[in-house]
């Protein structure tokens, strides 16, 4: 005989034919109801006496086994006498019920409404429609009190509440917008807390024409929102809001893209085991996506990329670790790292997957792992990044994968820069990305490949072409939601004002203005320092003192900082042994600007030694603007700091 149960309300149990089944007592109920909680899972004895008793009688033991024995007599009427539980089951050191899956109404409605998650609006319609007719008060109403019922009870009652909203959603997607008003009202005004139901009843309100209920509903969450937990309402109600006012057709696609978000997420986490290795694949794309949105996503995403490495690692499979590390191709167009000690813990974790790849792992799997290692490897010393660089690019070019290509060649292009002078081959890699990532809708190397362009072509001092491709940049930006792409082209025309003859006080101005946009851009390789620095650079190539207060935060600059600093109060001896301190600057976007403020260092306090060597290292740059391949700043032309290096070496 089959047998359900009801707990979306009393406990009850029916037999197939509807009809009631006597159930002996209360605390009989309770074993049943706390065998339905467990989910099939057994239960000890031992848990059930201390689930019946705060103070346990000598006899519970007896007494839990005597009521399991009645609750078998009133389920399984037709069992022969000494005959095995069919659903009542005794395993081990307790008991499980073994109903079946659409035997609970509490299971059928969890399952209903994860249904109706992915199904069209009228199909979803149906199925909440169904499910929330199940509800005969609150879930297991009559143990309210008990903790071991407390948890269950919350978790349906949320997913009722879910379902409820859900409902609505489906009724405004068919267009049965006033039919959800009565609901939500209800709903909104029980729940004052929850955010969606006063959306829900706005939208339904405004899109049956009542714009001003819709707005009073607004009002109403505010004031309660405020009573209840003390805050304002959040984006959604609040752009809702100004929707409404705005009088837009749609106001309700944000929200919509957020419930298509939020399911999706829910139905991966419901479908893919924990501890599936596709979790860390799919982790690796989530944390692509995130990382293109800056500021604390950007953080987030770097932050949890060594940790899906490392997890990797672990499970001693290095294709999947291939994949994990390769997956991440994350265009970028700034040669500091934001963090250079997890940049080297990636280089180490891509070169031991590479030495421990098997013999026929594919040239993508290699050429991916080698295009991180030169990725990662931008702004140090070394062959090996360089080496990665040509490899990836000459393995990815055999390769149908154009995403793989342009990964590859931005892997190139953080490698050129082991001399000066080479922004005209900047310029060709930005050409070539941008080509290949048109071609094949690759928007996040489309928008890399025209700031490498805004780069390149400041160095060459082609204001024309740089302009055309930071428009080309902010126009993909403001299209496809990365906010990033701004930050950079901001700071470009900051150094364009800077470039076309405005005033030092017109373009530190601009500068200042720019760095607004870097903070809390999730860029700390980028922000840090490069205020000061670019209005060092201004001041020098101006011929002004370098005056700044003491406190100022060069960042990694400093080498190079000081001892103009030095010189300008007067400190001449600490100038020159400052100088005598400074390194060669890094292979960077930097590395002409460096160069010269090396110049100009080496030139006030006589260091011959340095003149000379600033010299060399500056001629193959004579045609560039310096510092302008950054896009960022600049020191003037290269060959203004070469005529005073070769005047005073002349002197």
């Amino acid at each position: 005989m089959r047998v359900e149960f009801g707990v979306l309300g009393p406990v009850v149990a029916r037999d197939g034919s509807g009809a009631a089944v006597a159930l002996p007592g209360p605390r009989h109920r309770a074993v049943l109801a706390r065998l339905i909680v467990a989910r099939g899972r057994v239960v000890p004895v031992a848990h059930l006496v201390d689930d019946l008793w705060d103070v346990p009688p000598s006899g519970a033991v007896g007494a839990v086994r005597t009521f399991v024995a009645a609750l078998r007599r009133s389920l399984e009427p037709g069992r022969a006498p000494r005959g095995p539980a069919r659903l009542l089951i005794t395993d081990g050191p307790g008991y499980a019920l073994r109903a079946e899956p659409d035997a609970v109404d509490a299971w059928r409605f969890e399952d209903a409404v994860t249904s109706a998650s992915t199904a069209a609006p009228a199909r979803s319609l149906s199925l909440l429609q169904d499910a929330l007719g199940w509800w005969r008060g609150p879930a297991y109403a009559d143990f309210e009190h008990e903790v071991w019922a407390r948890t269950e009870r919350a978790r349906l009652e949320e997913l009722r509440l879910v379902a409820v909203e859900r409902l609505a959603e489906a009724r405004l997607a068919l267009g049965h917008a006033a039919d959800a008003v009565p609901d939500l009202d209800v709903h909104a005004a029980e729940h004052p807390w929850r955010e969606d139901a006063w959306r829900l009843l706005a939208l339904a309100l405004y899109r049956s024409d009542r714009q001003g209920d819709a707005l009073a509903v607004l009002r109403r969450a505010r004031t309660a929102l405020l009573d209840q937990l003390g805050v304002e309402p959040g984006p959604r109600l609040r752009t809702l809001e100004t929707d409404i006012l705005r009088q837009r057709d749609d106001p309700s696609s944000a929200a919509g893209a957020d419930r298509a978000w939020a399911d999706a997420a829910a139905a991966y986490d419901r479908t893919v085991a924990t501890g599936a290795r596709a979790r860390l694949e799919s982790t690796v794309g989530l944390l692509r996506g995130l990382a293109v949105t800056g500021g604390t996503g950007l953080e987030a995403a770097r932050a949890q990329r060594l940790n899906a490495v490392t997890a990797a690692e672990r499970l001693d499979d290095a294709d999947l670790t291939a994949r994990v590390i390769g997956g991440y191709d994350v265009p970028a167009i700034w040669t500091r790292s934001d963090d250079p000690a997890q940049a080297a813990q990636i280089v180490a974790a891509a070169e031991r997957t590479l030495a421990t790849l098997p013999a026929d792992a594919s040239e993508s799997t290699r050429a991916r792992l080698l295009a991180t290692v030169a990725m990662e490897s931008r702004g140090t010393r070394g062959a090996r990044g360089p080496e990665a660089a040509r490899d990836a690019v000459r393995r990815a070019r055999t390769l149908d994968d154009p995403a793989l290509l342009a990964f590859a060649l931005n892997g190139q292009f953080m490698q050129t820069f082991h001399r000066t002078g080479l922004a005209a081959d900047r310029d060709d890699i930005g050409t070539e990305i941008v080509t290949l990532a048109t071609r094949h809708d690759l928007v996040s190397f489309e928008v890399l490949g025209h700031l490498i362009h805004v780069q390149a072509r400041g160095a060459l001092g082609d204001v024309t072409g740089a302009d055309e491709h930071a428009a080309a940049a902010d126009r993909l930006g403001t299209r496809h939601e990365l906010p990033l792409v701004a930050v950079f082209t901001g700071w470009y025309r900051a150094l364009r004002l800077a470039m076309t003859g405005a005033t030092a006080d017109d373009a530190e101005a601009a500068y200042r203005d720019a760095a607004t946009g870097l903070a809390g851009a999730g860029m700390p390789g980028v922000e840090h320092g490069i205020l000061p620095l670019a209005l060092l650079c201004l001041r020098v190539w101006h011929g002004l003192p370098a005056d700044f207060p003491d406190d100022t935060d060069w960042g990694p600059y400093e080498p190079w900082a000081r001892p103009l600093v030095l010189h300008a109060r007067g400190r001449a001896d600490e100038a020159a042994a400052a100088v005598r301190h400074m390194p060669e600057p890094p292979p960077d976007l930097l590395l002409e600007a460096l160069w010269c403020l090396s110049a100009h260092a080496a030139v006030a306090v006589g260091d011959r030694a340095l003149m000379e060597r600033a010299h060399a290292r500056l001629t193959p740059a004579a045609s560039e603007v310096a510092g302008a391949g950054s896009g960022m700043l600049t020191v003037g032309p290269v060959s203004q700091h070469l005529d005073a290096l070769a005047t005073a070496l002349a002197g």
